[in-house]
């Protein structure tokens, strides 16, 4: 299997220990508990001494399927699973991160991971300092005054800033430091992280690695070591991946590389035509020559993703205008699907925030995140070209 090519992988990658009864598919098996008649069998896989489930909380034949894959796509020594990408995120900083332990990371990180940071993790006493993204000198700087865990996220979510993983990781390294990188935006399809230097790696696979919005998980893959100490104290504090979602999440996986492949053409087409558009104040994406990552972006990821976000004139009230237009495009808070999606940060990535707090983190109101789908691309920009139009004829007539 390593060393099969990536699409093959995804395909057949934790599959066939899995399988039961003459089945070419993982079966979902929803068992809550497994039995034993022999009282030392079960004592010595209750402990981890021989392989088998004994609760589901703890494990599930089908979870461990979605887990295998995850772990052979992304190279790594072990993985493990979780109900949501924030489960994987909260999870694993819970792990590692103790009272008077002091964490650094950027200020671009998911809304939510964002309030990890600024809101949780000061309670419990934990030391948070939030460097500029891009910033690559500040950041070192931080790291060597010491720190626990070095947390990126690269392309940040929503505004694709990029962040040198591998000379980061360096640094990281250099102080003893836990390097963690979510990779949810590029995908292994796009970016390794392990390869370049992380110790742990994270997904939300509700997004790219499901690709069809109709499953929530979240994975964790490094070191047999740190993977297992995470999943530790994710089996005492419950937020375990459902065997159903798994399933979901497992048949995604099968196509993920054709998906993210559309979805790389699409994304870049999508940025190159929006900068057209007289209403349009600037476009964010990796794969363009401007963007202040593009180099970098090189240079770690094999392509630059299937994300974008642009802003626009006239702030919240032209995207008030604009989305509703929009014939193929789901206007809803996910991403990474077979679907284009679109929606502004504020109900999307960043609903969390209060508008200073999205303000500080280089977020406009009038900034629109785009997931490009796997439609035609001549759709999507035919379907973009009537939703300026029609918003441009109605800025006239109001101003008018």
């Amino acid at each position: 299997m390593k060393n099969a090519k990536f699409s093959t992988r995804s395909i057949w990658g934790g599959e066939k220990d899995s399988l039961a009864f003459g089945a070419t598919q993982v079966p979902v098996v929803h068992s809550v508990s497994y039995g034993y008649d022999d009282m030392d069998d079960w004592y010595e896989v209750a402990i981890g001494n021989k392989e088998g489930h004994i609760y589901g909380r703890n494990t599930n034949p089908t979870v461990q399927a979605f887990e295998e894959k995850i772990k052979i796509l992304e190279d790594a020594e072990a993985a493990t699973s979780f109900s949501t990408g924030m489960a994987a995120i909260s999870n694993t900083l819970g792990t590692f991160l103790y009272p008077g332990d002091r964490v650094i990371s950027i200020k671009d990180t998911y809304g939510g991971t964002n309030k990890i940071f600024t809101e949780f993790l000061p309670k419990q006493q934990v030391e948070v300092v939030l460097c500029e993204t891009g910033d690559h000198e500040a950041i070192e700087a931080e790291v060597a005054k010491g720190c626990k865990v070095l947390y990126l996220e690269s392309p940040t979510n929503p505004t694709v800033k990029i962040t040198d993983i591998e000379r980061m990781a360096k640094a990281g390294k250099a102080v003893g430091a836990l390097v963690i990188v979510d990779n949810t935006f590029a995908t292994p399809v796009n970016q390794n992280p392990l390869e370049l230097g992380a110790d742990l790696v994270i997904h939300s696979a509700t997004k790219f690695l499901g690709g069809h919005a109709d499953a929530l998980g979240g994975a964790l893959c490094g070191s047999k070591k740190l993977v297992e100490a995470v999943y530790h104290y994710r089996e005492i504090n419950g937020a375990t991946m459902d065997p159903m979602a798994a399933y979901l999440l497992l048949r995604g996986m099968k196509t993920l590389k054709l998906r993210v492949d559309k979805q790389n053409e699409n994304a870049m087409a999508i940025a190159q035509y929006l900068k057209t558009f007289e209403i349009v104040d600037d476009v964010f994406y990796p794969g363009l020559e401007e963007h202040p990552g593009h180099e970098i972006a090189k240079q770690q990821m094999s392509n630059f993703g299937g994300m974008l976000s642009f802003s626009v004139k006239g702030g919240v009230e032209t995207v008030r205008h604009l989305l509703p237009k929009l014939r193929f495009a789901n206007r809803a808070a996910n991403l990474g699907s077979v679907e284009t999606i679109v929606g502004p940060s504020r109900t999307t990535s960043h609903v969390e925030c209060t508008p200073e707090e999205r303000a500080a983190m280089g977020i406009p109101e009038s900034l629109i995140r785009y997931s490009a789908g796997i439609e035609d691309i001549d759709d999507l920009k035919q379907d973009l070209y009537q939703a300026f139009h029609a918003v441009s004829e109605e800025v006239a007539t109001i101003n008018s």
